[in-house]
């Protein structure tokens, strides 16, 4: 009876973990970079629902929409990370690039216990802790000060040699602030999900 016991025991926690690891592969998707004419390459992310599910929520029905294509990574600072998303990145001035649709939909802010680190996809946002939108950002490296103040929705599984192509790239300052981090040329990304 024991063993009868432990063999169902052994069975659902084997559906359990098959579960789970269906789950959180529909949350997989490739972030592809081109800059001019030439294309950098893809970065293979992977979302966490059961961390902070309307963000992933947001950046998934967005993604089904393809709003990010054709945006840009308009802010690179080396040693720290790459911010994009934004709409206007699209086809307005530089000049507004970063500074997002006062219309499009605020998410709340799901702050978790997990760390920035290289390759930690966060959601942007202003000073207001639940003013994330469409805008988010990927670590160069670890960044520990942003720990519980900006919503970790995610990280990088592969693409790795992209990030550091991005990291390298030419800067100049932001037209907005004395911020040297636009890139000199316009970094474009496309986004689409992984079919499982």
């Amino acid at each position: 009876m024991k063993i009868f016991g432990l063999i169902i025991m052994m069975f659902f926690t084997t559906i359990g973990v098959y579960a789970q690891n269906t789950e959180t592969n529909k949350y997989l998707y490739i972030i592809s970079l081109k800059q001019g004419d030439k294309f950098l390459g893809e970065i293979k992310v992977r979302l966490f629902p059961d961390v902070a599910p309307m963000h992933c929520k947001n950046f998934d029905s967005l993604v089904s929409i393809g709003f990010y294509d054709g945006t840009a990574f308009h802010r690179v600072v080396p040693g720290f990370m790459m911010q994009g998303g934004c709409p206007n990145s699209k086809n307005k001035p530089k000049s507004t690039w970063g500074m997002g649709d006062p219309s499009q939909r605020k998410i709340p802010a799901e702050f978790s216990n997990l760390k920035h680190k290289r390759g930690t996809l966060s959601a942007a946002r202003t000073n207001d802790p639940n003013s994330a939108t469409s805008q988010f950002f990927i670590c160069f490296k670890d960044a520990p000060w942003l720990d519980g103040n900006y919503t970790i929705f995610g990280e990088v599984l592969e693409g790795w040699n992209v990030l550091d192509k991005v990291e390298k790239t030419q800067l100049e300052k932001q037209p907005y602030s004395n911020e040297v981090s636009s890139p000199v040329e316009k970094i474009e990304m496309t986004i689409r999900k992984v079919s499982k």
